[in-house]
C-alpha cells in the first residue's frame, strides 16, 4: 500500500460541471483525491478568490460526503510581478487562499513563480520581496507550499527552481515536477530529480510532444524566432516523454512511500474524452508504480 497521495485534476470537466460536483465526478473516476485548481468560484487565476466562507463549507462537506479528499489547492497568482500593483494585489489574493486552504482542512499548496521571463531580475526581486510577508503566515498554518517552474515564467529551469526555493530559507517549500514541462527545464528528468530530493514532493502526470525535435522546426509559429513556449497536456502514451524514465525515477526517490507526496493526472487535450482518460491515466500512473516501486 502505497501512502502517496494520488488525485485529480479536474479542470477538463470545469465546462460541464459546477464546483459543488467536482467531488461526486472524481470519486466516480476511481480516485481518492482530487487536486482544486483555479475556478471561477473558488480562486480564480490572478484575481481575488471569489469564495466566502459558506460556500468553502459546502465544498468541504461535498468532498467529505463523496469520500474524495483534497490533495492540494493551486492558486496562480501574480506574486511575483514586475509591476509592484498586482504583486501587491497578489499577496492579499495569497492571504485569503491560505485561509481557504486552512477552512478545507488541507496543508498542501502548489504554484507556479508566476513572473516575466523578459524582465527576470525584476521578477526575481518581487518573488523574495513577497515571501518575506507570505512566509510567516505560511509557516505559521503548517502550509507545505510547492512550486512549478512553468514554461513562460521567469524560472522555466528545473535545476535554477531548485536554487530559487532553497533561497527562501523554509521546510515548508518545495518543487512540483511537472512531467509535461520537462522539455522546458533545461535538465534531463532524472538530474533534476534527484538534484531536488525531498524537496520533490508533488508531481503533475500528462504527456507532451518534444518541441526542439526536427531541428527545432516541429512548432512553426511566425514571425520566426518570436518568443512562445509550446507543450501539451496528453494523456500517458501520447507524447514523446520516457515513463519508465519518469516513474524510475520516483521510485528511487522512494517518492511512492512518503506520506507528504502527491501525484496529479493533469491531462487536458481530450475534454470530450475525459471520462475515459481520467480512468486510463489512474490504471496506468498505478501500472507504473507497481513495477517501479
Amino acid at each position: 500500500m502505497i501512502t502517496m497521495k494520488i488525485a485529480l485534476d479536474p479542470t477538463p470537466f470545469h465546462h460541464d460541471y459546477s464546483l459543488l460536483e467536482f467531488p461526486s465526478v472524481v470519486a466516480e473516476l476511481g480516485f481518492e483525491h482530487l487536486q482544486l485548481t483555479p475556478h471561477r468560484d473558488m480562486i480564480p487565476f490572478f484575481n481575488h478568490p471569489k469564495a466566502d466562507d459558506e460556500l468553502v463549507r459546502q465544498f468541504r462537506k461535498a468532498c467529505s460526503d463523496a469520500g474524495v479528499g483534497i490533495a492540494s489547492v493551486l492558486p496562480v497568482l501574480r506574486w511575483s510581478g514586475p509591476d509592484e500593483d498586482a504583486r501587491e494585489a497578489a499577496v492579499r489574493y495569497w492571504k485569503r487562499a491560505i485561509q481557504i486552504t486552512v477552512d478545507l482542512g488541507v496543508n498542501v499548496m502548489n504554484t507556479e513563480f508566476s513572473g516575466r521571463p523578459e524582465k527576470a531580475e525584476e521578477s526575481e526581486r518581487a518573488f523574495y520581496r513577497s515571501m518575506e510577508e507570505l512566509v510567516p503566515i505560511i509557516e505559521r498554518e503548517g502550509i507545505d507550499v510547492r512550486i512549478d517552474p512553468h514554461p513562460d515564467d521567469f524560472v522555466e529551469n528545473g535545476l535554477d527552481a531548485i536554487r530559487m526555493i532553497r533561497g527562501i530559507n523554509s521546510k515548508n517549500f518545495g518543487l512540483v515536477f511537472v512531467a509535461c514541462h520537462s522539455y522546458h527545464m533545461g535538465a534531463g528528468m532524472l538530474e533534476i530529480m534527484r538534484a531536488a530530493g525531498d524537496m520533490l514532493r508533488l508531481v503533475h502526470v500528462a504527456d507532451t510532444m518534444d518541441h526542439h525535435r526536427s531541428h527545432g522546426l516541429r512548432y512553426i509559429t511566425n514571425p520566426p524566432g518570436n518568443p512562445v513556449r509550446v507543450h501539451q497536456h496528453l494523456k500517458i502514451g501520447d507524447g514523446d516523454l520516457d515513463w519508465d524514465e519518469f516513474f524510475g525515477g520516483l521510485g528511487e526517490l522512494g517518492f511512492y512511500d512518503k506520506p507528504d507526496t502527491v501525484m496529479v493526472s493533469s491531462v487536458f487535450a481530450e475534454d470530450e474524452n475525459a471520462h475515459d482518460v481520467s480512468r486510463y491515466q489512474l490504471k496506468t500512473m498505478k501500472d507504473y508504480i507497481a513495477r517501479t516501486r
